[in-house]
């Protein structure tokens, strides 16, 4: 694979964020998730080297972005993507954003349709109110570490903390992220890589992003706008994600032009744990 060289995309706000992009041709843009984490898309780009050349990026303040006091607004970080677009020379896009980022990706496409050619929607909490999947995700989070006392014990320490180290961070990140995975002998590995490079996680738009969505999602409105979307959706669940995969139920039956791959032996990053059904997926709604 061609090595994808760093570029600085400016938003019209004078914001400057990390992109890259693999390769030429019409490439499939990347959204990862968080709020306030960055891209951990390489196994992603690996994967789809010979499908589509792809652009990565980490959004507002995040990763190797640059810092900045925001503004975390779902508004600002689609005016981001959509400088993203115009980086790249791309009078069209296709998207795939991965939990929030995909959340990202479909509020992106909702304000400019006739700038996405196509949607895959990985791994998200659809469109619905937290309530529709939080609380089982939190019960389902805390029984995953529960099997292993020693993991569970060390996670509740540093989450208790009042205030924690980079290395403390990290630390914590690992052992929450690695409930993630269906694979548990493999589950801390998979987390350590997430963690390699270690940027930080930006807590502050973690948690404004987090608060805007309550206001927003859940709405009669959101729904009505998923109805009008004529984008052609790609919605790609693992059905071992801790998250309830039924959250994403009413964003399919919202959704006039869509269809949906649940990858039945993954978690909530399914190109880790089945990436032969990800990569037939990816193909199947980009060419």
């Amino acid at each position: 694979m061609t090595r994808a060289r760093s570029e600085t995309v400016e938003a019209d706000d004078g914001g400057r964020l990390w992109a890259t992009r693999s390769g030429p041709g019409a490439p499939l843009v990347l959204c990862h998730g968080g709020p306030g984490l960055w891209d951990m898309f390489a196994d992603v780009a690996e994967l789809l080297a010979d499908v589509t050349p792809v652009v990565r990026w980490d959004q507002r303040g995040c990763g190797r972005s640059e810092r900045c006091a925001g503004p975390w607004t779902s508004e600002r970080f689609v005016a981001d993507l959509d400088a993203v677009r115009r980086h790249f020379g791309l009078e069209r896009m296709a998207l795939l954003g991965h939990s929030w980022g995909a959340q990202l990706a479909l509020s992106y496409a909702l304000a400019h349709p006739r700038r996405v050619s196509a949607l895959v929607y990985v791994s998200g909490t659809g469109i619905g109110p937290d309530a529709d999947w939080y609380p089982a995700f939190v019960a389902r989070f805390l029984a995953r570490l529960r099997d292993d006392p020693e993991r569970r014990a060390r996670w509740q320490e540093l989450t208790d903390l009042p205030h924690r180290t980079e290395d403390e961070d990290r630390e914590r990140a690992v052992l929450q992220w690695s409930a993630e995975f269906e694979d548990r002998e493999r589950a801390s590995a998979h987390a350590r890589r997430m963690a390699d490079p270690w940027f930080g996680i930006n807590d502050a738009c973690n948690k404004a992003l987090n608060e805007e969505g309550k206001r927003i999602w859940g709405t009669p409105e959101l729904s009505a706008a998923c109805a009008l979307l004529d984008v052609p959706v790609l919605i790609v669940d693992g059905a071992r994600d801790i998250r309830p995969r039924s959250a994403v139920d009413s964003l399919e039956r919202s959704l006039p032009r869509v269809r949906r791959v649940i990858l039945p032996e993954a978690g909530h990053m399914p190109w880790v744990e089945d990436p032969k059904g990800f990569r037939e997926a990816v193909t199947a709604a980009v060419r």
